[in-house]
């Protein structure tokens, strides 16, 4: 087999293409043959020991697969070789072969391809717990989505759509906002890639002026940074802003603005609410396959990268520029479906 490899703290750059003996699956685990994996923010931090897991080295980083069951171990039932399923394994996916507590793999129909399976599940089941489960999102509320043209974003735009609200993405340039537009976006805002005061200001203004006269119900915020309290600022009363990420920094909020606004800031950690609440992570998954059956989501593959070129996925990754996901296919499939 092989993987690529992270050998010690730092970039992608540090990552290293290995060769490996092929794993076997012991008790309870199944051997998956990877057919794509997708690659997603926590991807970026893991391999320089800024994610809340720092697995022992050396691992492979790429947090979420698909592919088919190659081996079964003992004491698994519900699965055959053969089988095409998804899993999160947080990490160990930019590899040909990786073995898996069959407890986490999702089976996934025919008629969906591998490289979409492997794009699925963490973003469509991170803007649904948001949406659905912390903000409570009704039709015809307005949803403001920051950061909107990437993975998690673009999906709360198809999500926000299929749940009846008027969604207005926010992002840095124009072909973000065309992007956005193509996914279904009522409204598009641009804000500036360096937020002074000033700067702040105008998009609190433009917002407000976009969800005039009431404000924002639901903030859903992948970004962070200077670009919450703007965001805060043009928020209904009783809001909800939703925290999921803050690649450009975590924020510091003035707590007298959710008073003023009647407002709740809500946490969003869907990692630990699949944990809690398996429950409800199930009933979420069969609600995305419906969806996805409707054609009313489907992953936005923008990016595609062969395993030996990784690297290069999770530098796109970081650098602001991705639209949708972006996808690392195996050696043999590197061509994609």
């Amino acid at each position: 087999m092989q993987a690529l490899l992270s050998v010690a703290p730092g970039g992608p750059d540090t990552l290293e293409l290995t060769t490996l003996p092929d794993p076997s699956p012991g008790r309870g685990e199944l051997l998956i043959g990877i057919r794509a994996a997708g690659v997603n923010f926590p991807d970026t931090l893991i391999i320089q020991d800024r994610y809340q897991i720092r697995p022992p080295r050396p691992f492979a980083p790429g947090g979420e697969i698909a592919g088919e069951v190659l081996a079964v171990g003992e004491g698994v039932s519900g699965f055959e070789i053969g089988d095409r399923v998804l899993a999160l394994t947080g990490h160990g996916g930019f590899a040909t072969h990786l073995t898996i507590p069959s407890a986490t793999a999702v089976k996934f129909p025919d008629s969906m391809p591998f490289e979409d399976a492997a794009c699925f599940i963490f973003t469509y089941g991170t803007s649904y717990h948001a949406l659905k489960d912390r903000a409570d999102l009704q039709p015809d509320e307005t949803l403001l989505v920051l950061g909107a043209a990437g993975g998690v974003g673009s999906a709360a735009i198809e999500l926000g759509k299929a749940m009846g609200a008027r969604v207005i993405a926010a992002v840095s340039s124009q072909d973000k906002a065309d992007f956005c537009r193509s996914l279904g976006a009522d409204e598009t805002v641009l804000y500036a890639h360096d937020m002074d005061k000033e700067s702040q200001k105008n998009f609190t203004s433009e917002i407000k002026d976009l969800s005039a006269p009431l404000g924002v119900n639901v903030v859903y915020d992948a970004v962070g940074g200077d670009y919450a309290e703007p965001a805060l600022r043009a928020m209904a009363w009783n809001g909800r802003f939703l925290v999921v990420g803050f690649p450009a920094g975590i924020p510091k909020i003035p707590l007298n603005l959710p008073l003023l606004k009647g407002c709740q800031i809500m946490g969003v950690f869907w990692g630990a609410s699949v944990m809690r609440d398996p429950v409800g992570h199930s009933e979420n998954v069969r609600d995305l396959f419906r969806l996805y059956s409707e054609a009313k989501i489907k992953p936005k593959i923008n990016a595609r990268y062969p395993l030996d070129r990784a690297s290069e996925a999770l530098t796109h990754m970081t650098s602001r520029s991705a639209l949708g996901k972006t996808v690392v296919t195996m050696p043999a499939h590197a061509e994609g479906e």
